[in-house]
């Protein structure tokens, strides 16, 4: 049975809505809509979502609203449904639309506050599916510091070909095999047909599951709630449970910025790491930090991803896919392993209350099991993903290396000023083993957007030339790229970065044992290159894309568009 409690509206934000003579009008807006007197008494709970009929990834969460209405009702608050957007990369991804994916981060995160301002909703419970709905409403939550409880809708249940697990990265890569002439037109189809059999977000330990597994780690969500597949009815359980939890925390007065300190987002960090996880985590993790106005950027995450043992076996570089370690036990189950070598703080208080040490008090590392190791005997010594800086990137870069058979390579730049004029270029096959192709231009500033680029590096490997080409770009790769592709590089190309400097042949030297990336060019070269730089004009000169343009940051910092928590004066929780 729910606790409920009595709330003084006095001290909350929704008194400006709700309370005395002067806004009965405000309340007579309420009674339209079915409202009791009782229930514009209580506190007001948004709950948001990212719900649309764009792709799987969503397409639930309606669903799972509702039980976490139930439980902000059952505890005492009067919940209040909205919705946000959502770009969904796998149908953005490989042509403009994508430029559209890392700036709706921002608009989910600036749409939810404005909501939540507007309405001065009291606690929040946030649902999402996809890549950047993730980030943007844990943004919004610890911009706005109310109580609040993140929940993962859940991810897609792996599809079925020829007898193997698939996921949408084989279809990625089946574009390439088909090109080359290794896949039938026929055969393409059926994959496409099968390989996402269910709603949820992608499967394997891409962006969206990475950062569900971040919401554990950092304490904004539940443990053991970003585990259960999408299709699952016990999501419902933990969207009921995050309703509950919201009106504790409103009761205890427990804050997001409570919660994400800078160990809990190097626990968020370790488990990135530890997991193999999308590279973005090194772009949304600086975000959120940002917004609580703590420094903690591309090269802080990446210092934690270097020391932390690489654990997990998931796709895209292992075996198994988010469905499977729901099965042995979830999150929990990785940060145990995790906590048990020594690698998390244990005291960072989450959103059941209490601390993560606490919460994983009674759960029992699994030894016979295949998907997690102890750290004792991790799969590399190293964490899945790395940063690398050097000449070619002064303000850093990122790589996943979990699957890589090595960690060095060398070889002459092939330079692209665009996704498409390299997506050319590959499907022609011209280009050469031993080259680094280089895709710039496509930064957060002059792409604009930052876009990711599965498309180049699936057809890569579909060709069969994955293990041997590097690409290095100041745009994104996707959560399910793999081989030696090196995103995030900074300053990006549209600023005179180094990246935006190079000519056709010079040679590139990569070292991510070392940590490195290097032209092998002196600086007088580079400076007499910079002095003749002149940045590319784009098409995008009014609408959003313009205006994220005129406002966003480097990559190395998050990506971010707004001064951030250091500068405010007065957070929304306190107004």
């Amino acid at each position: 049975m729910a606790t409920r409690t009595v709330f003084d509206k006095s001290k909350l934000p929704s008194r400006y809505s709700t309370v005395g003579p002067d806004r009965a009008p405000h309340r007579s807006y309420y009674y339209a809509m079915g409202l009791t007197t009782a229930d514009i008494e209580q506190p007001f709970v948004g709950v948001v979502t990212t719900w649309n009929e764009a792709a799987p990834c969503n397409i639930t969460l309606a669903r799972q609203a509702q039980a976490a209405k139930r439980g902000v009702a059952k505890s005492g608050g009067t919940p209040r449904e909205f919705t946000t957007i959502t770009v969904t990369d796998g149908i953005a991804m490989g042509h403009q639309g994508m430029k559209s994916s890392l700036i709706s981060r921002e608009v989910i995160a600036d749409s939810t506050e404005l909501t939540m301002r507007g309405h001065a909703y009291d606690a929040l419970v946030g649902l999402a599916g996809c890549d950047k709905t993730l980030p943007g409403i844990m943004m919004a939550m610890v911009r706005l510091n109310v109580p609040s409880v993140f929940m993962y809708g859940g991810s897609i249940l792996p599809g079925k070909f020829r007898g193997k697990d698939v996921t949408v990265q084989d279809v990625f890569e089946a574009v390439g095999r088909h090109a080359v002439g290794d896949m039938s037109e026929e055969d393409l189809h059926e994959l496409e047909q099968v390989a996402c059999p269910s709603g949820g977000s992608c499967g394997g330990q891409f962006t969206a599951n990475t950062m569900a597994c971040v919401s554990e780690a950092i304490g904004l969500a539940l443990p053991g709630s970003a585990g259960t597949p999408a299709p699952y009815e016990t999501r419902d359980q933990w969207a009921e449970a995050s309703g509950e939890a919201v009106m504790d925390l409103l009761a205890k007065n427990i804050r997001p910025r409570d919660i994400v300190t800078r160990k809990s987002l190097e626990n968020a960090a370790r488990v990135i790491a530890a997991s193999g996880g999308s590279t973005n985590g090194g772009l949304h993790l600086p975000a959120i930090a940002h917004e609580c106005g703590i420094d903690f950027d591309l090269h802080d995450v990446c210092e934690i991803f270097r020391s932390t043992p690489y654990i997990a076996d998931l796709k895209p570089a292992g075996q198994y896919v988010m469905r499977d370690l729901h099965d042995i036990g979830g999150v929990p189950l990785l940060m145990k392993a995790l906590m048990e070598g020594g690698y998390l703080h244990g005291d960072c208080i989450t959103v059941t209350g209490k601390t993560i040490a606490e919460n994983l008090e009674p759960v029992s590392f699994n030894p016979d099991q295949p998907i997690i190791r102890p750290t004792s005997n991790p799969i590399m010594q190293v964490g899945g993903v790395v940063g690398l800086k050097g000449s070619l990137a002064p303000e850093g870069a990122i790589v996943k290396i979990a699957g890589l058979a090595s960690l060095k390579f060398r070889g002459p730049a092939r330079c692209f000023d665009s996704e498409e004029a390299a997506m050319a270029a590959v499907q022609s096959r011209n280009y050469e083993a031993g080259e680094v192709i280089v895709i710039r231009h496509e930064g957060p500033k002059g792409g604009p957007g930052m876009r990711e680029m599965l498309g180049v590096t699936s057809a890569i490997y579909g060709q069969g030339n994955g293990d041997k080409v590097a690409l290095i770009t100041d745009g994104r790769f996707s959560g399910a790229t793999r081989g030696f592709c090196i995103g995030h590089v900074g300053p990006e190309a549209a600023v005179g970065g180094p990246i935006g400097l190079l000519r056709d042949g010079d040679i590139i030297a990569i070292d991510a044992d070392a940590g490195t990336m290097d032209v092998e060019l002196s600086e007088d070269e580079l400076n007499a290159r910079r002095q003749a730089f002149q940045s590319l004009p784009n098409d995008y000169t009014s609408g959003t894309l313009w205006k994220y343009a005129q406002t966003v940051g480097s990559a190395e910092k998050g990506a971010v568009t707004h001064p951030g928590g250091k500068a405010e004066v007065k957070a929304y929780a306190d107004i």
